[in-house]
């Protein structure tokens, strides 16, 4: 089982997005997945249509008295299933704490979903936070989306420097440009040349695009809602790219 996290400090990126389309595309696929929805806005369980079914028992399922799976909730596709977010994950750093979960832990927590799974992918709250620390060193890979403006990449060095700091391999991170608005010079230009702080970048930029927004409507990803958009297309570049770097079969 390989494990992903979506990931970045900075809300409003396309990080939830991202991480459902692939995780639909994935199934499709014919990869058996799960969509961990940690994020306690609850977007991506929206997403799937299963936002509201959020009453797990999060300090029992940290300490080991509640079965992961009994969380999972099957979504209307084959092969997808989901873990909804819970409104108690916004105390989830403290319930982390108590619980005394370490990487280690984390990666004890994820272990029985692999009898199940061939690839778990986590949507972490936009936070530099305790969870996030420990997903760090729990997944096997972490895609960030950063968008073509300056904050957004010294947000990520940011990132890279704890990792260095930390003495994790900075090689799980895996950076792309996301809401790329090629009427745009800057976005232009970040697309035909990267800026340098910026390594591992994947090859793939996911546009900026009303197709997108549809998501919330029709709670679908864009390959049901909006199958022939651009965007649909990038996200099915950047599943290519993640399926590759995360050696998924």
């Amino acid at each position: 089982m390989k494990t992903i996290a979506f990931y970045s400090a900075k809300g409003g990126v396309g990080k939830t997005t991202a991480a459902v389309n692939i995780a639909y595309l994935a199934a499709q696929a014919g990869v058996p997945t799960l969509l961990w929805d940690l994020d306690a806005q609850a977007a991506g369980s929206y997403f799937l249509g299963l936002a509201g079914q959020d009453r797990g028992k999060v300090k029992k399922l940290l300490k080991g008295k509640r079965p992961i799976g009994e969380q999972v909730r099957r979504s209307r596709y084959p092969r997808l299933d989901l873990i909804p977010a819970d409104i108690a994950y916004r105390h989830l750093d403290q319930q982390l704490v108590d619980a005394g979960t370490s990487g280690k832990g984390m990666r004890r927590l994820l272990q029985p979903l692999s009898e199940s799974y061939g690839l778990v992918i986590l949507d972490l709250p936009p936070s530099f936070s305790t969870l996030a620390e420990l997903v760090f060193r729990a997944a096997d890979a972490i895609v960030v989306p950063v968008t073509p403006s300056a904050l957004s990449v010294r947000t990520f060095e940011q990132l890279l420097a704890y990792f260095r700091e930390e003495k994790l391999p900075a090689r799980r991170l895996h950076p792309f440009l996301s809401m790329v608005d090629r009427r745009r010079r800057q976005h232009r230009a970040w697309v035909a040349g990267p800026p340098q702080g910026l390594p591992g970048l994947l090859r793939t930029a996911v546009p900026h695009a009303a197709a997108v927004e549809r998501m919330a409507v029709a709670r679908a990803p864009l390959s049901i809602c909006a199958p022939r958009s651009p965007a649909a297309a990038a996200f099915g570049n950047l599943w290519q790219e993640v399926r590759a770097l995360a050696g998924i079969g």
